[in-house]
């Protein structure tokens, strides 16, 4: 037989394989034609949003954001072209991951140079790719003029007919925000920056998700800076991932905002191990920034699951982070009442499109899914808990935190592309392992059916039989596929961990039965 590298591929006249070196100097290539051609295509359907998506947007008289109005790009065009890149931004970052494994090291401040232009350039045009934003905007004004979004809708926001009403979406008007106070006090403030103007009001909300994003970015580089393989990782991942950079920057998603406090609340409470004395001033840091997450979305609730798990051998450790976390919820949903209670269990039975439970349901939990999740959530976040190997042993809190979202990611049946904020910034400083193959694959096939958003106009018959077929079959069948890789990971402990310098797997590290505090 002959070697892998240097040798024969054992075809007549077949050139000698490249050297290991030459492998990662194409992927390397690879990758950063990928990413860039990716975020590419991205600024450049941002930049033509109002002639693909709906709702139309009046943009302000100067200043951000943007729109080339001048320019027509069909809603099949924008809708292909995003396509397109999505899969080659989900390729570019595969291929860097590739890269780094077999010892390529580019430059790290090239790839957040790239990152920060990218981010910039989103910022200041219009969200794409999801009318989210404009619902946030239609909260934050139905607040400013004094009512709350728990109670009145956007619907009657459209019958002000004003300038703000012609860019309020159709797709949830008759929805009560489904965002938690903290959410809606943000909305409030850029509601009251951007006035009558639904595109500057936009703009705000972009610009503190970008600052969230940066944010993050800036807090996994110092954590894992010490070492050059794990730093680019982290920052294929998250940073330079054009994923992420459409789910958060372009479309203006506010989960970044709750992944930023949630992450500074799990790293406040420092390095230490399981049965460590925690200082007084972390852990009330810790449940107050964990708190903040949880009042913008609720399911960050799970970071401070992950935090107790670890905390749960102290009670007064556990009692002073849970009475911080409590001490920003409470007043804040004291504020809103009842109704704001009510917004959390909105979609408690509900699915959505792209769903594995949709595709695969069994007819007798239909009416009973979200019990049904419950159990199978919570089951397979014991398994993750248990059989994941301590890879973080002196941040056990981070660790805890990722097994609890990777259960309720993988098995909750509602569920889009821009909740994986809250997995993939503390994947980031997860060793690689074969775990990162499974949020990437499943991120990209979820990215891909959530494309156009709310389209202009119809997508066209091969378009619209793609788009569909992406809904029914090619998301669930992916997100299925993640699922069973998930557990078969577990029950195997083949997780092919990598450790420091990359390139060489640490041998498969055996099954942890009992905490992951260590």
């Amino acid at each position: 037989m002959h070697s892998v590298t240097g040798a024969s591929s054992g075809w007549p006249g077949a050139d000698p394989a490249p050297p290991p070196a030459a492998r990662a100097r194409l992927l390397t290539w690879l990758a950063g034609a990928g990413i860039a051609v990716s975020v590419l295509l991205m600024i450049a359907a941002s930049a033509v949003r109002d002639s693909w998506m709906s709702p139309r947007v009046v943009p302000p008289a100067w200043g951000p954001p943007w729109d080339l109005r001048s320019v027509h790009v069909s809603v099949g065009a924008a809708t292909a072209g995003l396509w397109i890149a999505v899969i080659l931004g989900a390729g570019g970052v595969a291929a860097g991951l590739l890269a780094v494994r077999r010892g390529a090291r580019p430059s790290a401040r090239g790839l957040l140079a790239g990152a920060a232009i990218a981010v910039v350039a989103l910022t200041v045009l219009l969200p794409a790719g999801s009318s989210d934003a404009l619902d946030y905007a239609a909260y934050g004004r139905i607040v400013a003029l004094g009512h709350s979004p728990y109670v009145m809708t956007p619907y009657h926001l459209r019958l002000a007919h004003d300038a703000f009403a012609r860019s309020v979406p159709a797709t949830w008007q008759h929805s009560v925000s489904v965002y938690g106070p903290l959410a809606t006090m943000e909305q409030f403030l850029a509601a009251k920056l951007g006035g009558l103007s639904a595109a500057r009001v936009t703009f705000w909300l972009k610009l503190w998700n970008s600052l969230a994003f940066g944010l993050v970015a800036f807090v996994i580089d110092r954590l894992v800076r010490a070492d050059p393989a794990r730093r680019l990782r982290a920052h294929l991942l998250w940073t330079a991932n054009p994923l992420m950079l459409w789910a958060v920057v372009a479309s203006g998603h506010l989960d970044v905002l709750a992944a930023a406090a949630g992450l500074l609340g799990l790293v406040a409470l420092g390095r230490h191990c399981g049965t460590a004395r925690i200082p007084l001033p972390r852990l009330l840091a810790a449940g107050a920034l964990i708190g903040a997450a949880a009042d913008i979305k609720i399911n960050y609730v799970l970071y401070g699951l992950g935090a107790a798990w670890v905390l749960r051998r102290s009670i007064a450790s556990l009692a002073a982070a849970a009475a911080a976390a409590l001490a920003v919820l409470g007043p804040s949903y004291a504020w809103f009442g009842l109704p704001a209670v009510h917004a959390i269990t909105n979609r408690r039975n509900g699915s959505s499109a792209d769903s594995m439970y949709r595709a695969f349901l069994i007819p007798v939990l239909r009416d009973h899914l979200a019990v049904a999740a419950i159990v199978i959530v919570a089951a397979v976040a014991v398994l993750v808990l248990r059989r994941m190997p301590q890879a973080i042993p002196d941040r056990p809190a981070i660790q805890a935190a990722l097994a609890l979202s990777l259960a309720w990611l993988f098995f909750w049946p509602y569920q889009y592309p821009w909740y994986d904020t809250m997995l993939v910034c503390l994947l980031v400083l997860y060793p690689a392992s074969r775990l990162d193959w499974l949020v990437l694959g499943r991120l990209a096939a979820t990215t891909i059916p959530n494309i156009p958003g709310n389209p202009g106009a119809p997508l066209g018959r091969v378009l619209g039989e793609i788009h569909h077929l992406s809904v029914v079959v090619l998301s669930p069948l992916v997100m299925l596929a993640a699922a069973a890789g998930l557990i078969a990971l577990c029950l195997t402990g083949r997780w092919n961990l990598r450790g420091p310098g990359e390139p060489g797997a640490a041998p498969d590290a055996p099954a942890l039965v009992g905490s992951v505090t260590g």
